[in-house]
């Protein structure tokens, strides 16, 4: 389940990310939700009194920044240790990370909402993501073949709360 977060966006990377030999030169995506789903995601902002929410880029993902960090920084490619909870706007969680147990990711393989704001992180940096469809799994969500359910329902807003614990480059 830890690696639900990378499924999707498998597909992106393979066309997106180009490695080149001694380097990368990878970017971001650079999606923008539609006028329907940036207000799932300010209502989901004004219904919760979440305050000091910011729109990245005029995307439609809106972030809240809840400790810097400290300078050490990841790259777009850099591979990062954190600590997360992922919830659907319901309030059910549907992956985390558990104690002192951290995740690791290669930055590039993630969902382009966390490629795009890990980044504004220094290490022990906190950060909470209110994720327009278009940036998650947007209408293909994430089908549990062995449940027969949806763990993330298509077209789900998604809310993420993440610790920066480690970038490695």
């Amino acid at each position: 389940m830890k690696y639900l977060l990378s499924l999707l966006s498998v597909v992106v990377l393979l066309s997106a990310c180009k490695k080149k030999e001694g380097g990368c030169d990878a970017t971001a995506g650079d999606t923008t939700a539609s006028a329907q789903e940036e207000k799932m995601v300010t209502d989901y902002i004004a219904a919760n009194g979440i305050t000091g929410a910011v729109e990245l880029d005029s995307s439609g993902l809106y972030y809240v920044i809840e400790t810097p960090g400290n300078s050490k920084k990841p790259g777009f490619c850099s591979t990062v240790a954190v600590k997360y909870v992922g919830r659907l706007t319901n309030g059910t969680i549907f992956d985390q990370t558990t104690g002192t147990n951290t995740a690791v990711f290669s930055l590039v393989g993630l969902i382009e909402s966390w490629q795009r704001t890990i980044p504004l992180l220094g290490e022990g940096g906190k950060i909470k993501l209110i994720v327009p469809p278009a940036l998650g799994y947007r209408d293909q969500g994430s089908f549990n073949p062995n449940t027969g359910q949806y763990t993330i329902p298509p077209n789900a807003v998604l809310i993420f709360d993440i610790e920066l614990v480690i970038v490695r480059s």
